[in-house]
């Protein structure tokens, strides 16, 4: 059994290690998840996984650290139940933010801009998980290139990769659409 010292010696490396990079953590989680409730479970269960651990950690890199042990958090939640993709409240939300941020110009304007918005989505939603999950991270959440791959678990050429085809394949998706120019044409 663990002795008072031993109790204080975690909360210290806790709050040296893992606190600060608890901002991060909500912001992956969220994008992983899509869902506010389940980012925040995750990150819980992250955190609780992180200080059982913390006995074991050498103190380099801890973000990577971190990410590992929510990457196999996520994993084992995944095995438990399948996510959905979007939640009928966060549709609702979406629709909301669209037609609230189109008051100021005009009809076709507007028009224009919620099908570019419905557009991307669809091209977003319509990617293989791992390339929209890297363009989530990167575009969305903000991560480097190197902490997605942390995030992930994989090389950073595989992020960059990953994110190439993906933005490609949304380009290619908008233009289809007749939403984007033409290459080519400037």
């Amino acid at each position: 059994m663990a002795n008072a010292s031993d109790h204080d010696q975690l909360n210290i490396s806790f709050d040296r290690y893992v606190v600060p990079e608890i901002e991060v953590l909500t912001r992956v989680a969220l994008s992983i998840t899509r869902n506010h409730s389940d980012a925040s479970d995750l990150v819980q269960e992250t955190l609780l996984n992180a200080y059982k651990g913390l006995g074991n950690f050498d103190g380099l890199y801890p973000r990577a650290w971190l990410f590992t042990i929510m990457r196999n958090t996520q994993i084992k939640r995944y095995r438990k139940r399948r996510p959905s993709l979007i939640t009928k409240e966060e549709l609702e939300a979406f629709e909301n933010s669209k037609n609230s941020s189109h008051s100021g110009g005009s009809a076709e304007d507007a028009f224009l801009a919620s099908q570019f918005g419905e557009e991307v989505l669809t091209g977003l939603n319509a990617l293989v998980p791992a390339q929209r999950l890297v363009i989530e991270l990167i575009d969305v959440v903000g991560l480097s290139y190197g902490e997605a791959a942390e995030a992930l678990g994989i090389p950073q050429g595989t992020v960059m990769s990953r994110l190439h085809r993906g933005r490609s394949s949304i380009r290619q998706h908008l233009s289809d659409a007749g939403l984007a120019p033409k290459r080519g044409l400037r």
